[in-house]
């Protein structure tokens, strides 16, 4: 048997034209099979970007959002009753809107503004340079440095704004671990000063959020919020809501899906081409084996190895040029998104094992209806 793969192997790389095709192909399918899929996994990642830098367990918001933009402010009384419910910890209220900040040359750029709880900070973020506490300063603001960090100039401690006609200082700069998927910049400030600064409605808590006294607690707390009229999710499962709602309520799942078929019907029938070409050109080579004695399953184990060989060197290649791509797009495109996950790397290699199969469905047939006498006589 192995003497068998031997030759199969042989085969397959003396013939270098051909196989260099046939890994040009699968390493362009899996290419872009991964690079879509990547791009998909970071868009989701983003959308989310609120859930995860605020890093609060339980959140409570109106039934009807979606997604953390579409914010649908809760009367004050829900906050007082959440806090009265068994089980919470404590519960803090989360601003959050947009406002237009005038940089010192004039020019207007939206941000997202992220009041927190006057009393606990809670869901704060990481500070780079200056102190938190300083947030409690007059018309402080504190500036997350991502990669929409240059649209406000890439601003500095003491430098002033105005945002919808109020004084903005930068009190500090802080990272976050996801960035925001709609390419503007975040403030963070304190509650009371984003009510004030930025116009609302009547009611102005985007969500409450909460700590629970253990986890065994969270599912008494959904069930009371439910009772008198909202919504309460985990962290985790705000999270999955948010990815359903682009995958499956925005156009951005669909067209991702459709290209990555298209990049797998490339590569399918690049490889099945060339492959089933590289078959006939040996077939005179295959009905020798058989010849002198080669089974049929030895040589559909053949075609299977080679389809296979071929098919996982272009993975390693297809993944690789994919990472460097993605790497260097993070380094040097700032609103470039993109995460290679397991799952993006689960579902190329399960695409790139069915082009081996199916690439070696019809060579198989090819060498099985193969006769040695009709070789010979030729």
């Amino acid at each position: 048997m192995r003497g068998i793969l031997k030759i199969a192997l042989k085969l397959l790389v003396n013939d270098r034209g051909k196989f260099a095709a046939l890994i040009v192909g699968i390493t362009f399918a899996i290419f872009l099979i991964v690079q879509l899929t990547s791009i998909f996994s970071g868009i989701l990642a983003k959308a989310s970007s609120t859930v995860i830098n605020t890093g609060a367990r339980v959140w409570v918001m109106d039934p009807s959002v979606q997604n953390p933009l579409n914010t649908i402010p809760l009367p004050d009384y829900v906050l007082d009753a959440v806090r009265s419910m068994n089980g919470v910890k404590y519960a803090v209220p989360l601003y959050s809107g947009v406002g237009l900040v005038k940089l010192k040359n004039g020019v207007y750029q939206p941000a997202t503004v992220l009041g927190l709880d006057d009393t606990s900070l809670i869901g704060r973020p990481d500070m780079i340079e200056g102190r938190m506490e300083d947030i409690f300063a007059d018309n402080a603001f504190i500036v997350v440095k991502d990669q929409e960090y240059a649209k406000l100039d890439s601003p500095s401690l003491g430098t002033t704004f105005e945002i919808n006609d109020h004084r903005g200082v930068v009190v500090g700069i802080a990272r976050v671990p996801v960035g925001n998927l709609f390419g503007i910049p975040t403030l963070y400030t304190t509650y009371s000063r984003a009510v004030q600064y930025l116009p609302n409605a009547r009611f102005t808590i985007g969500y409450v959020l909460v700590k629970p006294k253990s986890e065994a607690a969270i599912p008494a707390i959904i069930k009371d919020v439910a009772n008198i009229g909202y919504m309460a999710m985990t962290d985790r499962q705000f999270e999955i809501k948010v990815s359903n709602y682009y995958k499956y309520q925005t156009g951005v799942g669909t067209n991702i899906l459709f290209m990555t078929v298209i990049g797998f019907l490339v590569g399918l029938s690049i490889s099945g081409q060339t492959f089933y070409t590289f078959v006939l050109e040996n077939l005179e080579k295959f009905g020798a084996l058989k010849a002198i004695g080669a089974k049929n399953s030895e040589l559909v184990l053949m075609i299977l190895f080679q389809a296979t060989f071929a098919s996982v060197v272009g993975y390693g290649l297809g993944v690789g040029m994919s990472s460097l791509l993605i790497a260097a797009g993070k380094r040097f495109v700032p609103n470039y998104t993109a995460d290679i996950d397991y799952w993006n790397l689960a579902l190329a290699f399960v695409l790139v094992l069915l082009i081996a199969a199916l690439s070696s469905l019809i060579a198989v047939k090819k060498v099985i209806r193969v006769q040695p006498f009709e070789i010979f006589r030729g």
